[in-house]
């Protein structure tokens, strides 16, 4: 018995001791660490006091801290992009070495299922892909869907450098998005994947915040109770954000609204809350890049998805902020997600390219509604960041409605005169109002002189 009792003893003081340093999964093989910053690298010790000693093979500085109630943490500088780099962390009893590690730069994609899209739900434009899908300088780290009623402080996930298995299950938005920017930069990719269909934003938002602003927790207490996915505040946030906090990062793509377009009222406010607590967690006041929903054709009546993406337009008075508008990119508006994700990606990633690293690329201005002026029996309507003149695509301008002082919308006749828009209807001698696209499934054709979509909108607030 009392060899037993010494061999359990040995056998646990020798887990301690690989124990000692421990590092949170996102710090690892592979990994993909921001180039030219100062990066986070954190962990825990068995030892409350422990002194942790970090050397690094791009530096000759040894870098030492000491851990408070068995966390540490240091700040280290990262050279220009480049790889196969190597990291020690030394203990008393252990030392941990992470290998392969290269400098490029770091996103998070999060949202729900048009940004979880992937080869393993039969994206064909994924599963073109795959036999290109060998990319060293591309890493994914994936993070599982889970839930938690508090923060956690790890999440279990690795980094894996870019392969067609690991690609087939990435999101296509961030997989075209990472190699668009690989290749107009030439500089690794570290992708992060954070997303669950069908979550609305509130899941996404720590729920003491929530909590604090009386009308967005009541729209929360509104959302339907679902088996697939939470609903109730911070619960996605706790387990599949807050572990990653630490970590310093480049910006985040955000695709999601489809399941708050009954909350439209309080969505602007909403998505201002999470981005902005986002960015205190990350102590990163970091590029924060949307999509508009698509037109899709049962949001249900009163116009829920048309008045979801009017409230994500509000989002861009937020800073650093940018949409991508995907109307004229919906090839079945009875099907909830569209296909083409190449597009989106490119989309997003032109915005990237000209905000974040000053490169050109693509367009990157969605022509929106500025101001308007009635003039005789006809509405103009005024643009901004249209850069030229606006383009009706086959045929005269489409979904327009126009009302007078009664309220009631009538369709309308739009006449392009240079960069503005004219509007009238036989229906409506006296008109005060216009919309355009205001509707669940409008796919109009209004373009910039560039080919990107004019954004709905509406010039009254009226509630029908």
């Amino acid at each position: 018995m009392k060899k037993i009792f010494y061999s359990l003893v040995l056998c646990c003081a020798g887990f301690i001791a690989r124990a000692d340093v421990q590092l949170p999964a996102i710090i690892g093989d592979h990994m993909v660490l921001q180039q030219k910053s100062k990066v986070t690298l954190w962990g825990w010790t068995t030892n409350p006091t422990e002194t942790v000693k970090i050397n690094v093979d791009w530096d000759t500085t040894h870098f030492k801290t000491k851990a408070v109630l068995g966390k540490w943490s240091i700040q280290i500088p990262t050279p220009a992009a480049g790889g196969n780099h190597q990291i020690e962390f030394q203990g008393s009893k252990n030392s941990i070495k992470v290998s392969d590690v290269v400098f490029g730069e770091v996103w998070v994609f999060s949202g729900q299922s048009n940004m979880e899209w992937s080869g393993d739900q039969n994206l064909q434009e994924s599963l073109d892909e795959m036999p290109n899908a060998n990319n060293k300088d591309i890493r994914f780290f994936y993070i599982p869907k889970a839930t938690s009623s508090f923060p956690q402080e790890d999440v279990r996930a690795h980094w894996v450098v870019c392969n067609p298995e690991a690609m087939k299950s990435f999101s296509a938005i961030g997989y075209f998005f990472g190699k668009e920017l690989n290749q107009k930069l030439g500089v690794p990719m570290g992708l992060i994947n954070s997303n669950w269909g069908g979550t609305p934003a509130e899941v996404w938002t720590p729920e003491d915040i929530l909590a604090k602003k009386t009308n967005l927790w009541e729209a929360a207490k509104q959302l339907r109770p679902n088996s697939f996915w939470s609903v109730y505040p911070g619960l996605n946030y706790n387990a599949m954000i807050a572990p990653i906090t630490s970590y310093t990062i480049a910006g985040a793509l955000w695709y999601q609204g489809e399941s708050n377009v009954g909350q439209y009222k309080t969505y602007a406010e909403l998505m201002e809350t999470m981005i902005s607590s986002w960015r205190t967690a990350f102590k990163n006041n970091f590029p924060f890049y949307f999509a508009q929903i698509a037109p899709y054709s049962k949001y249900g009546e009163n116009n829920f998805g048309a008045k979801l993406r009017e409230a994500q337009t509000k989002n861009l008075g937020i800073e650093k902020t940018a949409m991508v508008v995907l109307s004229d990119l919906v090839p079945d508006v009875s099907n909830i997600h569209p296909t083409q994700k190449i597009e989106v990606a490119h989309r997003f990633a032109s915005l990237a390219l000209v905000k974040n690293y000053g490169q050109e690329a693509g367009p990157i201005f969605y022509p929106k509604y500025d101001r308007h002026r009635v003039e005789k029996g006809k509405i103009r309507i005024y643009f901004r960041e249209l850069n030229g003149k606006l383009v009706a695509k086959g045929g005269d301008p489409s979904h327009l409605m126009i009302a007078g002082e009664d309220q009631k919308f009538y369709p309308a006749q739009g006449k392009i005169d240079g960069n503005t828009l004219v509007v009238s209807s036989p229906e409506v001698p006296n008109p005060v109002a216009v919309r355009y696209s205001f509707t669940n499934d409008a796919i109009p054709n209004l373009f910039s002189r560039e080919g990107l979509p004019v954004n709905l909108f509406r010039t009254d607030n009226w509630d029908n």
